[in-house]
């Protein structure tokens, strides 16, 4: 599944120093334009415990994933998994 506005991804390893699951929504479309800033990047933001959207920043857009195994199927240990996409119609 492409990166799309309103996915919700949960992030994948230890979670120190917290002690929940860290949770971030996608809020931009992926930059697509190769040698412009973010190419290959997208806007996040992270959600609180409570839906708050604080702290909006790029990541990479390889640190997405569909689904917490790689191909081999040997669980991921790195950036993060898709948890839910968000609705926007209504």
């Amino acid at each position: 599944m492409p990166v799309a506005p309103g996915q919700i991804y949960c992030a994948l390893g230890d979670p120190y120093p917290d002690t929940g699951p860290r949770r971030i929504k996608v809020v931009g479309e992926p930059g697509r334009i190769p040698g412009v800033w973010g190419f290959g990047k997208v806007d996040v933001v992270t959600l609180t415990e409570t839906g708050r959207e604080i702290r909006r920043r790029a990541i990479r857009v390889d640190q997405l994933h569909d689904g917490p195994t790689t191909q081999d199927g040997q669980p991921r240990r790195t950036g993060y998994v898709l948890e839910a996409t968000v609705d926007r119609t209504t």
